[in-house]
């Protein structure tokens, strides 16, 4: 018999287990009140449980939109194409690349950047849906790329140069709140919280990183430690958050995986392992320069471009030491370079990203299969698939001739 304990993730309740979080059952409980010796502030209301479900091992999931998951019809036939494969899970915007919510909320730290376009007014009710067929449900929340709170609040924006005062916006106009603007962290914090009892089984955090693809010249940093602030970041969010009993996981650019600078954002393999369950590099073949593994178009390679790729992270993961300082690191001798000891993590801690959405290319069945076969062959066991468009047309060709 596993051993339970309770755990109150604000208005929400759920069973933690030494295996996984899994179903919160209300226990049948009698609350009788006596005018006499029952003092108010003594009488509450029973609280709120949540269902969560626990984490698949594997896990073989597909990301869901905001407008999608608002769409009957486009969701309703995603959780088709999920219940006639081995897909088990399923990643649902909370917070898109506008800053914009997917859900209704009364929570006046969140009203105001509810979505007006796109959304579920029903989210609780389709994650309920999703639970009774055993789908896990994870809510994907874009974290510093955010305008629409940069807009409100341009003092905790990455700011112009040119523009003094005002945010800086990448070549897609969009831009960003500053990675050590800690009054926005609270902010990610209550919709965490907020989420976590709503339903999501898992918060993935994505955008976790300084700003890239715009004019970087007119771009003013608030700090030059970009790698050490997001860490910072991390290990609060973790403390505020893990505790909840929720399953956290992070999204890194592909070459965190190969890189142990911080790729001018922030970005370090080793600087977000421990503060998070899972980290999904997004290895996306068609993201990787020319010249990547003496590739004059990794594109043309996604199997080399993947196992390589995650490979690499299963090395440093597992590894035990490091040249990557870090706060979770001790240092090792006064040897240069400097070398520091560092927990050893499981290689199942890592869940790539991978492609299903033609971008240099048409992505194929034959890509699916080669990027499905790199990830098994780097000894790892789950994926996930991104495909912004949400058709899947080519993993769907996968996965339906597998049935």
């Amino acid at each position: 018999m596993r051993h339970r304990h309770w755990v109150f993730t604000g208005s929400a309740l759920v069973i933690a287990s030494a295996a996984a979080i899994s179903v919160a059952i209300a226990p049948q409980v009698s609350f009788v009140r006596s005018a006499t010796t029952t003092p108010d502030a003594l009488f509450t209301p029973p609280p709120i449980f949540t269902k969560h479900l626990p984490t698949p091992e594997p896990m073989y999931a597909i990301y869901m939109t905001q407008c999608a998951v608002g769409t009957p019809s486009l969701r309703d036939a995603l959780v088709k194409f999920i219940d006639a494969t081995k897909l088990n899970a399923v990643i649902i915007d909370i917070k898109d690349y506008a800053g914009k919510l997917s859900f209704r909320t009364d929570n006046p730290a969140l009203a105001a950047s509810v979505s007006e376009k796109c959304g579920a007014a029903d989210m609780k009710e389709f994650i309920e849906m999703l639970h009774e067929k055993g789908i896990y449900v994870i809510g994907r929340i874009t974290v510093f790329q955010d305008p629409f709170y940069a807009i409100n609040h341009p003092e905790l924006s990455v700011q112009s140069r040119s523009r003094p005062g005002e945010p800086w916006k990448d070549h897609k106009g969009l831009s960003f709140v500053a990675v050590n603007a800690k009054p926005y962290w609270e902010y990610i914090i209550e919709l965490s919280k907020e989420s976590y009892a709503l339903g999501f089984d898992e918060l993935n955090y994505d955008y976790v990183r300084w700003p890239s693809d715009g004019p970087m010249g007119d771009v003013v940093y608030p700090s030059d430690d970009h790698a050490g602030e997001l860490e910072k970041f991390f290990r609060y969010l973790q403390s505020q958050v893990k505790p909840l009993g929720v399953m956290m996981s992070v999204d890194l650019f592909g070459m965190t995986t190969t890189n142990t600078d911080d790729l001018n954002i922030g970005q370090v393999l080793e600087r977000a392992l421990p503060y998070f369950d899972y980290v999904a590099p997004m290895v996306y073949p068609s993201h990787y320069p020319k010249g990547f593994l003496g590739l004059s178009n990794p594109n043309f390679d996604t199997y080399r471009v993947v196992n390589y790729s995650m490979s690499e992270a299963v090395k440093r993961a597992i590894a035990t030491t490091t040249t990557v300082m870090a706060f979770a690191h001790k240092r090792v001798g006064t040897s240069t370079p400097a070398i520091y000891e560092k927990p050893s993590y499981s290689p199942l801690k890592l869940r790539p990203w991978l492609q299903d959405f033609d971008y240099g290319k048409d992505y194929l069945p034959q890509d699916i299969l080669d990027q499905t076969r790199a990830t098994y062959d780097a000894g790892l066991t789950s994926w996930f698939f991104w495909d912004p468009a949400n058709r899947y047309t080519s993993l769907r060709a996968v996965l339906e001739s597998e049935e």
